[in-house]
Formats: C-alpha cells, sequence, structure tokens
C-alpha cells in the first residue's frame, strides 16, 4: 500500500506519541478529526497499523537473555512443529525460512541455564531434527518501522 505525506506524518505521530488521542492528534497535524478517523481506518483495514498495545520488554519482565533457535525439520512436518513452538512461552517469535533451517526463533529467558532447558524442550518436539542457537548479545538497532515510513512519504511527495 502507498502512502501519502499525511499518513506519514500519522504514521510518525502515532510511533513517537502512542498515549495520544485521536482529538490531540488531529489537533497537532492541523487537520479534522474526521479526516484523521478516516485515514487511521483504512490503515488499520489495509493491514498497515496492526495493533496498538503496549511493547513490552522480556529483559525488564525477567528474561534478559535472548537468543535465535533455528530448527532443522523433518519433511512434512513443519506446520506440526510450529503449532507446537506455540505452546512454549520463551518463544516470542517464530518464522519459516530458507538456508540452514527450516523455523528461526526468537527465545528469551532468564539466565543461560533456563535457555538450555527451553532448548532441551524444542529438541525434544515430534518433527524436531536438530537446533542451532544463537545468542544476542546487544541489542544494536531497535525494531523500528520509522525510517521506511518516512521513506515512503519521501517516495511519494517526489512523485507529485
Amino acid at each position: 500500500m502507498a502512502v501519502d505525506e499525511l499518513d506519514t506524518r500519522i504514521l510518525r505521530l502515532i510511533l513517537e506519541q502512542p498515549r495520544t488521542s485521536v482529538r490531540e492528534y488531529a489537533r497537532i497535524l492541523g487537520v479534522a478529526r474526521g479526516t484523521l478517523q478516516a485515514r487511521l481506518d483504512r490503515l488499520e483495514r489495509e493491514g498497515v497499523i496492526t495493533g496498538t498495545g503496549p511493547k513490552l520488554s522480556p529483559a525488564a519482565l525477567g528474561h534478559p537473555v535472548l537468543a535465535f533457535v533455528h530448527i532443522e525439520v523433518t519433511q512434512g512436518h513443519l506446520d506440526e512443529v510450529g503449532d507446537a513452538l506455540a505452546a512454549v512461552p520463551e518463544i516470542v517469535e517464530a518464522f519459516s525460512m530458507t538456508g540452514g533451517g527450516d523455523l528461526l526463533t526468537r527465545v528469551v529467558a532468564r539466565d543461560n541455564g533456563h535457555l538450555e532447558d527451553v532448548i532441551q524442550r524444542l529438541i525434544q518436539l515430534p518433527g524436531v531434527v536438530r537446533t542451532r542457537t544463537e545468542m544476542a548479545l546487544r541489542e544494536r538497532v531497535p525494531h523500528r518501522l520509522l525510517p521506511l515510513v518516512e521513506s515512503m512519504g519521501r517516495a511519494a511527495a517526489a512523485e507529485k
């Protein structure tokens, strides 16, 4: 979906000030509340805005260890293993992949021993052939989308 300059300004604002009201967003942006609401509804309907909840910190919740676990799966068991991963609370994300493994998971843990326990649990899942774990040392670029949104907004403005 293409975003225009106003969409870009709206997305920047909700990313930077997520707890502000729609009325206040409209005032800041200098647009009618109805216009803003219509834009927000369209962005949600198109799947650009996928949630409005708080961002939680696993480290602050007592799980400071972050690892990426590649999982190789027996052929034909990808869906079964994927479903089983959803039952492991320490897995915060899982993706089907190409390359060195079939699944890539983001795993959080209390400490290294806990991480080992989680990995042992994964190894025992039916259909899992092997795992390979890489531990994160420090986050260098936090999850972000604003630079992408701004780039799209600049491209849309340049097309005018």
